[in-house]
């Protein structure tokens, strides 16, 4: 294309020369007519480079319309649906199945059946890809099953006012994404459906997590800032802020997502106690790959494709010499 370009231009300029000598154009017009044909022939060339970009450009504009006017079938702001009075935090799985918007082929829960009674500690463990990560997203209802149902307290969830259900449940997973403010804020931020949290119940919940002495000697106690991301605390403090700011709104349910994993073994022993005491009272979901930390659960769900293949404390799989034993020994991966 350029190189039709300068022949294009080539032979203007020699057209141009011709008419000159023969003195049909005036040295102006020529000066004139040459400069115009070099530009358009120039904004020609650019034109056409950039018609593959074009048809790109269109394609991604019309991704980002349907992507705005796209409704999600969940409404994450929705107000509507029941609220349970006196909610205990007892979880059933029915029958449930489940796969991935964005991949169909792939089924992650097969006819799953799960129960956890009320204030019991719960462990799931399993190789990578089993889907523990997925029950954890479904009792959030970031997602709804395909088929079978998800119920608190003998209610399917789906019925349910999703702000209010959402109250009831915390989160603490393996990174924990603290804000560039004080330490007040980032645990008071653990309950949004409030303004101006006393300080006496953020006190409350960082000795909950025993984080308390350790803001205490802080120069400027709660008023300490975090900095970026944390990164003005090690691994521990900043998982211990963490389950103060998972506590301060008393949940019913509570998620621990691989809280521990990321930790050195000295600070794993101090989060661990904190662990302890924030499961304490209340039902509680834990997902660990390090089975040191779930040996003390009520009951331990041992997952594999996407089913429970075990369950039982701690002793009792141990003794079956089965999947459990397996991943304690480090043979099932």
């Amino acid at each position: 294309m350029f190189a039709t370009n300068t022949f294009c231009v080539t032979a203007i300029l020699s057209l141009g020369t011709t008419l000159l000598d023969k003195q049909i154009i005036t040295d102006v017009n020529a000066v004139v007519i040459m400069d115009a044909v070099v530009y358009f022939s120039q904004v020609a060339v650019y034109d056409f480079v950039s018609v593959p970009s074009y048809g790109k450009a269109i394609v991604a504009a019309r991704n980002i319309f349907n992507i705005i006017k796209r409704k999600p079938p969940i409404n994450n702001q929705s107000t509507d649906g029941d609220k349970i009075p006196n909610c205990t935090g007892h979880v059933d799985f029915k029958d449930v199945y489940f796969v991935y918007p964005t991949r169909r082929d792939s089924i992650i829960l097969k006819k799953f059946n799960f129960t956890i009674k009320s204030g019991q500690k719960v462990a799931l463990v399993g190789s990578s890809g089993s889907g523990k990560s997925t029950m954890i997203q479904l009792i959030e209802r970031f997602y709804d099953p395909d088929f079978g149902q998800i119920f608190i307290d003998s209610k399917d969830i789906r019925s349910l006012d999703l702000q209010w259900y959402r109250s009831q449940i915390s989160i603490v997973s393996q990174e924990p994404a603290l804000f560039d403010t004080s330490i007040r804020e980032n645990i008071a931020y653990g309950d949004n459906s409030r303004q101006d949290i006393p300080l006496e119940e953020i006190i409350e919940a960082a000795k909950n997590a025993n984080i308390h002495d350790f803001i205490q000697q802080l120069p400027d106690g709660y008023e300490t800032s975090c900095g970026a991301k944390g990164l003005r605390l090690s691994g521990g403090q900043k998982q211990r802020i963490a389950i103060a700011r998972a506590l301060l709104r008393n949940p019913k349910i509570l998620l621990l997502d691989e809280a521990t994993s990321a930790l050195d073994s000295e600070s794993e022993k101090i989060v661990q106690e904190a662990l302890e005491r924030a499961q304490e009272n209340r039902t509680s979901i834990t997902i660990a790959h390090r089975l040191s930390t779930v040996q003390n659960c009520d009951v331990i769900y041992v997952m594999h494709n996407g089913m429970i293949v075990e369950y039982g404390t701690h002793a009792d799989l141990l003794a079956r010499s089965g999947y459990y034993y397996r991943l304690i020994q480090g043979k099932l991966k």
